[in-house]
């Protein structure tokens, strides 16, 4: 019994440094960004408004880049189209912001496909590099979130540009204390889960992404077949 309560107590003294470990090094684990250098463009992710945006309006100014990317949160919800009401998205209040923050109206694009995440998102982003011919990329984000981007970035998009992922410079996230804020708990349950999909390798998907794998594979499904040459085996025709 001795034996068994000295095991129990070994391991419970295991698990209590291996959570004192995760509570004290999870915040600063999260933060994963790159030296800021010129790119082609700056991405701004959807959430956090507007404090994205205005970062990504400072970075302009400084003269990283030459234009602003807006990635386009789902549409507007059906049931608001069928009353004939217009539903402003995210991208249109960040867009205001830019221009309130001096950003010329020509210098900002949204980015057309709709997303839900940010395996979306970076999709979308590194899709409009290869349209426009471009190499690298700003993506603005969150500290607690930079990350999950390079993870996602460095394994789907990699081969299609760079990306250089930034944090909001005035972010008050607290990597020391995160279990002290609702906000940044949150923050950190909701980025330690998203990694663990990434590294399961994406099984939970949204939506958005099945009906495009759907309507991809009908398209693909309903082109007809090329025609057959009857005069490969017609001896008249070969004559």
């Amino acid at each position: 019994m001795l034996r068994v309560f000295a095991v129990l107590s070994a391991l419970a003294l295991i698990a209590m440094s291996a959570g004192m470990v995760f509570l004290l090094g999870v915040g600063h684990w999260l933060v994963k960004q790159d030296n800021l250098q010129k790119a082609d463009a700056i991405a701004v992710l959807s959430g956090g408004f507007p404090v994205r945006a205005l970062e990504a309006a400072a970075l302009y100014r400084a003269g990283y880049a030459s234009e602003i990317w807006l990635t386009n949160p789902s549409g507007q919800p059906q049931i608001m189209k069928e009353l004939g009401i217009h539903y402003p998205s995210e991208a249109d209040f960040n867009r205001r912001a830019l221009l309130r923050q001096g950003v010329p109206a020509k210098a900002i694009h949204i980015l057309d496909s709709p997303i839900v995440n940010t395996a979306d998102e970076l999709e979308v982003i590194s899709d409009s590099l290869q349209k426009k011919g471009e190499s690298s990329v700003i993506v603005v984000t969150e500290k607690a979130h930079t990350r999950r981007v390079h993870t996602l970035w460095t394994k789907y998009e990699s081969g299609r540009g760079k990306a250089i992922v930034h944090g909001v410079s005035n972010d008050a996230f607290d990597p020391n204390g995160w279990w002290k804020h609702t906000e940044d708990t949150h923050q950190v349950v909701h980025e330690v889960l998203g990694m663990m999909n990434v590294w399961a390798g994406m099984p939970m998907r949204t939506r958005l992404r099945e009906q495009t794998s759907v309507a991809q594979a009908d398209s693909q499904a309903q082109q007809p077949l090329p025609e057959a040459d009857d005069t490969k085996d017609d001896p008249v025709e070969q004559e």
